[in-house]
């Protein structure tokens, strides 16, 4: 009680209460007590947070904004923006995509996920004529590179993670969209976004690469929040 009205989080409480259910179990199994006096406490309630997103007006904004275009850097950074929110890929899947791996008659991407698990992402015929735009521009820029990954730094190497957190963080700081600016916003947004427009929860799923339905349920409070509007509109005593 005295560490909660410290505004010391559940977690943490739980994490202590956790650690001294195990101590007193080691204490009683080597017969050093004969009570367990956290027999009957129990855990605190963990309160779910939500994921941050982009709202669509803000994520509408940062993907018309207007880029210095003779920049290779900036086309590279505009078509990182649009492959992470489009597809709702996680970061080291974006950085793991060889230029193989787009197939431009189906509009699919083919994504290694987590346990080297394999799955197909749509893209729109536009984010398939900013991959060749950039593609066309990389090969003028460096000629034939020693790896075949489709994201390159300005030197022409793979990208890594940091300097994709980089691009995505200035982005969205530039346009104040959330608190957090790390590219899992945009793969929350992604989710976030299809809910709201009625996509089916196991679509999502699919889409998100997530092993259960569980993982995918957090973004159905965007869907949840507008049913209650609607509601309140609609019903004679909804107000």
């Amino acid at each position: 009680m005295e560490m909660k009205s410290n505004g010391i989080s559940n977690s943490s409480i739980n994490r202590k209460i956790s650690a001294l259910k195990s101590f007193y179990k080691y204490l009683l199994r080597k017969e050093i007590v004969t009570i367990n006096p956290m027999a009957k406490v129990q855990s605190l309630k963990k309160s779910k947070r939500l994921p941050s997103f982009v709202p669509k007006s803000k994520m509408e904004y940062l993907q018309e904004e207007t880029l210095n275009k003779d920049s290779f850097s900036a086309i590279r950074d505009e078509l990182i923006i649009n492959i992470l929110y489009m597809t709702g890929i996680r970061r080291s899947e974006l950085i793991n995509i060889k230029s193989a791996d787009i197939n431009k008659f189906r509009l699919e991407i083919k994504i290694i996920g987590k346990g080297n698990k394999e799955r197909l992402c749509p893209i729109t015929n536009q984010v398939l004529e900013k991959i060749a735009s950039y593609t066309e521009l990389k090969e003028e820029e460096f000629g034939k590179l020693d790896h075949t990954y489709l994201l390159v730094t300005d030197k022409g190497k793979p990208c890594y993670p940091k300097l994709i957190f980089n691009v995505v963080s200035r982005a969205l700081k530039k346009i104040n969209a959330s608190e957090k600016t790390s590219p899992h916003v945009l793969r929350h947004t992604f989710a976030t976004h299809l809910s709201a427009n009625g996509a089916e929860l196991n679509a999502v799923k699919e889409l998100l690469g997530h092993a259960s339905l569980a993982a995918t349920q957090v973004y159905t409070h965007n869907t949840i929040d507008r049913l209650k509007t609607e509601y309140k509109k609609a019903h004679p005593k909804g107000e």
